[in-house]
């Protein structure tokens, strides 16, 4: 039990240390990033369901 302590412990120490090693993102740079992102998810949405509503447009013109 005391072993897995330790290694935790140890754990926590590594975890902080490569933390300070990460190259954080500017605040500029998450901004552009995150617009990238919402633009993205907004097109591909709109993208989807076009082709979402053609399909199921041709669906109901063969079936009806």
């Amino acid at each position: 039990m005391a072993g897995a302590v330790k290694k935790s412990g140890q754990f926590l120490r590594d975890v902080t240390k490569e933390l300070k090693r990460v190259s954080w993102p500017t605040r500029k740079e998450l901004i552009r990033y995150t617009a990238v992102v919402v633009a993205t998810v907004v097109f591909m949405a709109f993208f989807f369901g076009i082709i979402d509503l053609g399909i199921s447009s041709l669906v109901r013109f063969i079936l009806g």
